[in-house]
């Protein structure tokens, strides 16, 4: 069984203007810890939204911020905690770092994560200093590039995480909604609720935007929700079907035909996903701890025992 079905070498990153001034900064290909980040170039500085895994991602990113722009970043927005958008905060000194209350509460209770070994022993983190947000809010904070209003909004419930937060741009109709959305890879809610992420869905179809920057993925329209939440309502359902039968999370993964999300990368995160089902299930809130390291453990497991793959 294979982790991912990834293409060697990976593509380098690339910049993509998707609205006059508005760039997604796309890490092919999308798998573990490769995510999307992007920025807003305005006449007075630059927007940055999430920074990435590695310091080497994160110092190519800001290359790349630099030969588009040439202005000072002066703002980075984290859209939830993990590591791959916000390990390479610590590269932004000039910059003031924005995230929800939750983001800087969760960095500075997991530190650099054990958890990490769970993946590839060849990936090449670099320095990793703690860095979280020390400008919070509770529901949003707007930003602007020059005269063009950044709407940064908590979702509310958890979904992805307990702390997600969108970045929505309503002039341009764009929107960078962190790991809400992925487009090619498995969809992630370990950390935060099957129930929460499709409630999430109904919240950014509600926005009506046209280009959506994925957190990890190829740039997109809203045709993508139907698919993340179709992945989503899968997992409840196979949760059900397991919960019903008495097998536990592993169980009902190795037993599960994944029929069309078998394409997606990291398949191996359905076993995450149903400890979180199975949660719910057993009437547990969104978001609600539960043992992380034994569903890693168990993604290991249905991985036929090898670490989880990442060529971050």
């Amino acid at each position: 069984m294979s982790s991912s079905p990834h293409d060697h070498p990976l593509p380098p990153p690339r910049v993509e203007e998707v609205s006059e001034g508005v760039y997604a900064y796309v890490q092919p290909d999308g798998s573990w810890w490769i995510n999307n980040t992007g920025f807003l170039a305005g006449r007075r500085g630059v927007i940055c939204v999430d920074a990435c895994s590695t310091e080497r991602r994160t110092r190519d990113l800001r290359e790349t911020v630099g030969k588009v722009s040439g202005r000072p970043i002066t703002t980075l927005v984290n859209t939830h905690h993990h590591g791959d958008h916000t390990f390479g905060n610590w590269l932004f000194p000039e910059a003031t770092i924005v995230g929800h209350e939750g983001v800087r509460a969760q960095i500075l209770a997991e530190g650099v994560p054990s958890y990490r070994g769970a993946w590839s022993a060849e990936v090449v983190w670099g320095t990793t200093e703690v860095a979280p947000p020390f400008l919070t809010y509770t529901e949003g904070v707007t930003l602007y590039s020059d005269e063009l209003r950044c709407e940064v909004r908590h979702v509310g419930p958890a979904a992805h995480t307990t702390n997600d937060s969108i970045v929505w741009i309503p002039e341009r109709r764009v929107l960078f909604p962190g790991d809400l959305v992925f487009n090619g890879g498995t969809p992630f809610v370990l950390m935060g609720s099957v129930a929460g992420a499709i409630a999430a869905l109904d919240t950014l179809r509600g926005l009506g935007a046209q280009t959506i920057v994925p957190g990890h993925g190829e740039v997109c329209g809203p045709e993508v929700y139907d698919h993340v939440e179709g992945y989503l309502r899968f997992v409840q359902e196979t949760a059900r079907r397991g919960r019903a039968a008495g097998l536990t999370p592993l169980e009902a993964a190795l037993e599960t035909d994944l029929g069309e999300w078998g394409g997606l990368l990291d398949r191996e995160r359905v076993v995450g996903n149903l400890h979180r089902a199975y949660a719910e299930l057993d009437g547990r809130p969104p978001g609600a701890p539960i043992d992380v390291s034994a569903a890693i453990q168990d993604m290991i497991a249905y991985n036929g025992g090898r670490p989880l793959s990442c060529l971050a």
